[in-house]
């Protein structure tokens, strides 16, 4: 009996500790993907004197295999596009991608959204 107390009490210490953990892992994901990805925007932007249209078209020009997935929602689909400005654009007949956030609803460990990351 004192045996399985013991181990209770050290489950509810580990737990915790072992799922806030996890979160970490992911918000350092989530904000290597995002420097990726604004990285190769900007790359595109500057290259092809024009931003992409689309996520898409960063993986057919090359500049990427494949789109990185929200380590939050867990999918590649649910970036959170931030389109150009009209008068900032660099080709002005094509506004395309500005920034890439995410698409959770969630608040990080820090306490601000992830949608504003």
């Amino acid at each position: 009996m004192i045996v399985m107390a013991v181990i209770a009490v050290i489950m509810s210490v580990a737990i915790p500790i072992y799922t806030r953990s996890l979160m970490r892992a992911k918000e350092s994901v989530l904000k290597n993907n995002l420097f990726t990805l604004r990285t190769v925007i900007d790359e595109y932007t500057y290259d092809k004197q024009k931003a992409p249209q689309r996520l898409d078209d960063l993986v057919s020009t090359g500049y990427l295999r494949q789109i990185p997935v929200d380590p939050i929602t867990s999918s590649a689909e649910t970036w959170k596009i931030i389109p150009e400005d009209v008068g900032n654009t660099v080709s002005q007949t094509e506004p395309g991608i500005f920034d890439v956030r995410s698409g959770s609803d969630k608040t990080s460990l820090e306490g601000t959204p992830y949608s504003e990351w």
